[in-house]
C-alpha cells in the first residue's frame, strides 16, 4: 500500500518464507567455520539494537527494517486476569531482554545483531485497563476479507525482526514459548522477507515500491507515530497488522503501462506518474495536455494518499511473503497514533482502488505496543499491573 514506504521483494532465495520457518527447528549451536575459513573471513556481526528504553525497538530503531519477520498472535489462557495477565507480559519482557543478550537458552549460543521484539496486546486486554484508552477498540470489518475467526484479533502481537533469519527463528521460538508456557495458544503465525539494501530494496512481489509517504525525523514521528498519553500508555503505538494476499499472477500479465496506471507510479524507479523522481511528492492536480490526470482517478498512490483520505501518515514496516504457489502476498504492519488513521485510509480503498481488485485480507488485528520497558520498569508496567 503506498501509505508508507514497504515490503520488497526477496527472489525467494531458498524458498523465501518457507527457509525461514524450517529454520525454527535449527535452533541448535553454531558450528565451527567452513573448512578452509577462518575467524576472521567470517562476516562483520551486526549492531545491536537496544530493546529497553521510552519506546519498545522494531518501531523506528533500527532506521532501516531488516530483511526477515516471524510474526504470532496469540490468546492468553482464558482464566487468566489482572495481575496473572501482568505477570505473563512482565515475563515476556524479561525473556525479549535475554534475546537481546543472546543469553537466553532457545538462542542456542547465536548472537542476536540486529534482532528486534516488539510486544503489542490486543483489544481485550487493553479494555480490561480501560475501554476508553487508545488501543481498546477493534478494527471494523472491510472489503474483500476471507479471515477465518482465528485469524482476526488475538491477545500478544509478537514482531520479530532481524538480518539473520535463523536468529528470528529462534527469537521467536523463545518468546512464543514465554507465553505457551504460561498457557497461552498461538492463533496464527507468518514468516516474510524483503531484500537487503540495494537497487530493488523497498520492492514487494509486483516489483513497485510499497509505499512512499512516511514520518520523517523525530517531530513528526511525535506527532504522527507515538502516543504522549494517557500516561500508561505514553511511549507506545497503535499498530495495524494485515496479511493480504495478492494474486501476482494476474496483476503482472497486465501491461507494464496498465501496471503503472494501477499504482501511479513507473515500476522501473517508483516515481509519480504525475513527474519527479522516486522521493518526490505525488502531484494529485498534475495533469497531461489533454486534460486527464497523470495519477489516474483510480490509482492506488492517488486513494491512499493522506490528502485525499482526510487521515494522518502512517510508519509501516511491511513484509512479502510466499506460503504456497497460491498464497503469497504482502504482510502490512503500520503504526500510527490513531486507530482511524489506518481505518479511513483503507475505506478510503475500499470505495475504489484499482490495486484492491487483486488483494484479498486473510488476517487482521489492532494491537497497542506497549511503552518502552527497562530492568526497573517491566513491560506492561502501570497500565497491565492494577
Amino acid at each position: 500500500m503506498d501509505q508508507l514506504r514497504g515490503v520488497p521483494r526477496r527472489g525467494l532465495l531458498m524458498g523465501g518464507a518457507l527457509a525461514v520457518a524450517s529454520s525454527l527447528a535449527a535452533c541448535r549451536a553454531q558450528g565451527p567455520h567452513p573448512e578452509g575459513k577462518s575467524a576472521d573471513d567470517a562476516p562483520h556481526p551486526l549492531s545491536s539494537v537496544n530493546p529497553t528504553g521510552p519506546t519498545q525497538a522494531g518501531v523506528d530503531r533500527p532506521g532501516t527494517p531488516q530483511e526477515h519477520l516471524g510474526l504470532v498472535v496469540l490468546d492468553l489462557a482464558p482464566a487468566q486476569e489482572g495481575g496473572e495477565v501482568a505477570k505473563v507480559i512482565a515475563d515476556l519482557g524479561r525473556s525479549v531482554q535475554r534475546v537481546a543478550r543472546g543469553s537466553h537458552p532457545r538462542m542456542a549460543g547465536l548472537a542476536p545483531g540486529d534482532t528486534t521484539v516488539t510486544v503489542g496486546i490486543g483489544p481485550r486486554l487493553v479494555s480490561g485497563a480501560g475501554r476508553e484508552l487508545p488501543g481498546a477498540a477493534r478494527l471494523p470489518a472491510f472489503a474483500r476479507e476471507k479471515i477465518p475467526e482465528a485469524a482476526r484479533d488475538g491477545d500478544v502481537l509478537l514482531q520479530i525482526c532481524g538480518s539473520d533469519p535463523l536468529v528470528v527463528s529462534c527469537a521467536e521460538a523463545a518468546c512464543t514459548a514465554a507465553l505457551t508456557d504460561a498457557g497461552a495458544r498461538v492463533r496464527w503465525s507468518q514468516q516474510g522477507f524483503r531484500p537487503p539494501a540495494g537497487p530493488h530494496a523497498g520492492r514487494n512481489l509486483l516489483g513497485f515500491p510499497d509505499g512512499i509517504i512516511v514520518p520523517k525525523g523525530p517531530e513528526q514521528m511525535r506527532r504522527e507515530v507515538w502516543l504522549d498519553g494517557p500516561g500508561p500508555v505514553a511511549g507506545g503505538t497503535i499498530a495495524v497488522v494485515r496479511r493480504l494476499r495478492i494474486a501476482t499472477d494476474r496483476f503482472l500479465a497486465q501491461p507494464v503501462h496498465r501496471q503503472e496506471e494501477i499504482i501511479g507510479r513507473r515500476r522501473s524507479d517508483g516515481a509519480p506518474l504525475s513527474g519527479g523522481g522516486p522521493e518526490a511528492e505525488v502531484d494529485l492536480g498534475a495533469k497531461t495536455p489533454d486534460g486527464r490526470y497523470r495519477v489516474p482517478p483510480m490509482a492506488h498512490a492517488r486513494r491512499a494518499n493522506p490528502l485525499t483520505s482526510g487521515s494522518g501518515l502512517m510508519l509501516r514496516r511491511g513484509y512479502s511473503y510466499r506460503n504456497r504457489p497460491d498464497d503469497a502476498g504482502l504482510v502490512f504492519i503500520s503504526f500510527q497514533r490513531e486507530l482511524r488513521t489506518f481505518v479511513a485510509t483503507l475505506q478510503r480503498l475500499d470505495e475504489g482502488d484499482d490495486l484492491m481488485a487483486f488483494t484479498t485480507a486473510t488476517a487482521s488485528g489492532t494491537f497497542l505496543v506497549l511503552p518502552g520497558f527497562d530492568a526497573e520498569r517491566t513491560l506492561g508496567a502501570g497500565l497491565l499491573a492494577g
